[in-house]
C-alpha cells in the first residue's frame, strides 16, 4: 500500500494530540479545521476506514463517523 499521501497531509508535523482528544465534544472542531484544508483528506480518510483506525480524528472524520461511513457502505453493497 502506498502511504506516500502522509508527507503531503496538513496534519505534518503539528502536534498529534490535536487528532486524538480525550472525547468526541473536546477539540474535534480544531482537528477538522485542519482537515479541511488537506489535498489529502480522502486518502487519509480512506486509509482509516480500510484499517479500522479506533481511535482519532483521520480524514475528516471521528471514530463515530467512519463508522456510519462503513455501515452506510455495507447497505450501498447489499442493496
Amino acid at each position: 500500500m502506498d502511504l506516500s499521501w502522509r508527507l503531503r497531509g496538513a496534519c505534518r508535523g503539528l502536534d498529534p494530540e490535536i487528532f486524538y482528544t480525550a472525547s468526541e465534544d473536546e477539540g474535534v472542531d480544531r482537528a477538522k479545521q485542519v482537515c479541511n484544508t488537506c489535498a489529502v483528506q480522502q486518502q487519509c480518510l480512506e486509509f482509516a476506514l480500510a484499517n479500522r483506525e479506533s481511535e482519532g480524528i483521520w480524514g475528516g472524520a471521528t471514530e463515530k463517523e467512519r463508522r456510519r461511513i462503513l455501515r452506510q457502505r455495507r447497505k450501498t453493497a447489499a442493496a
